[in-house]
């Protein structure tokens, strides 16, 4: 068992048709195109099929700290915080809650 399994990868990684095949099969175009191409996970259209999200928005972010990357979504979170602020609806900063103004009194 062994044996033919090193078999069937060697014959995978080199491009061979594996020697279980019966030599009907062999001759089959399906098989040798499958033996031949490269494994799913080398080949490049699969293997970078999504762009790199995390670097993305590290970038994104820093252009927009930046002032160079307008995202508009942000820019309304960021105004209706600061209206809140404005209101006395933002949340209290820390050491500054309800807690702590018991314990000042």
């Amino acid at each position: 068992a062994y044996a033919q399994r090193m078999a069937r990868l060697s014959a995978r990684i080199f491009g061979e048709v594996p020697p279980h095949l019966k030599t009907s099969e062999k001759s089959d175009p399906k098989v040798v195109r499958i033996f031949s191409e490269k494994p799913p996970d080398q080949r490049p259209e699969i293997a970078h099929y999504y762009p790199r999200h995390v670097e993305l928005t590290l970038i994104t972010q820093r252009l927009r700290h930046i002032g160079l990357f307008r995202d508009e979504y942000l820019d309304f979170v960021d105004e209706m915080k600061r209206q809140r602020a404005l209101r006395g609806k933002a949340n209290p900063k820390k050491g500054e809650g309800k807690r702590a103004l018991r314990r000042s009194r």
